[in-house]
């Protein structure tokens, strides 16, 4: 049986084709539906099935990937979304993490990469592809200006251990990755993770890396 089912989201009938075709491959996935932007997501979700991950292009008509993220967020919490997206849509990508998004990926990778990618979000990781995650900062500190939330991290009573978790958390690591880098065992992690979100009153990992890119971008300016 499968372990998650998968909803996606694109403005492209073939994209959609494809995407079901090669995903729905996967023993652990089933996809249950495919919808052309995100108000159709959010129709689907509450006439239908609820997806464990919902697979959310960017860019479309109606309602794109940003706007959609943050209505199905807002009724469903618990359903993980991770973007697709091309290299050129920064202006983008801090809304959607902001709006609840677990993570993206960009368009022109393998098709085992992108299920790997549904895999970890629906893990609880995040995940952001590293060519994004390098220019995060940059964006940041382009668009964020300076305000009391950006002190949570210094202000926080946040351990050295629990900074490094912080950092390896905005770098895009699986608790499992963490423990390996930092010697300790992941249900350790697993611990500090829930100390952390405790100390800075977010609700999740994603939440967890904006607060670390905003401080960084802050202390660059």
């Amino acid at each position: 049986m499968p372990t998650l089912s998968l909803l996606i989201v694109d403005d492209d009938p073939f994209i959609r084709e494809s995407l079901t075709l090669l995903i729905g491959m996967d023993p652990d996935i089933e996809v249950i539906g495919s919808v052309q932007n995100g108000a159709e997501a959010v129709n689907f979700i509450s006439q239908r099935d609820k997806p464990s991950v919902v697979l959310m292009d960017i860019r479309m008509p109606e309602c794109n990937g940003v706007e959609g993220t943050k209505r199905i967020k807002a009724l469903y919490p618990d359903i993980s979304i991770l973007m697709l997206t091309t290299f050129d849509d920064d202006e983008f990508i801090l809304e959607a993490l902001k709006n609840g998004a677990s993570g993206y990926l960009l368009k022109n990778i393998p098709p085992d990469r992108i299920i790997q990618g549904i895999k970890t979000v629906h893990s609880g990781n995040m995940l952001i592809h590293p060519d994004i995650a390098r220019k995060l900062t940059g964006l940041l500190r382009e668009t964020v200006s300076p305000s009391p939330e950006n002190l949570k991290l210094t202000n926080a009573g946040l351990t050295a251990v629990e900074h490094q978790v912080v950092t390896l958390i905005a770098e895009g690591m699986s608790n499992k990755e963490i423990a390996q880098k930092l010697f300790l065992s992941e249900g350790t992690v697993k611990n500090y993770v829930t100390d952390i979100l405790h100390k800075l009153e977010v609700r999740d990992r994603t939440q967890i890396a904006i607060l670390y890119w905003k401080s960084r971008s802050q202390n660059l300016t």
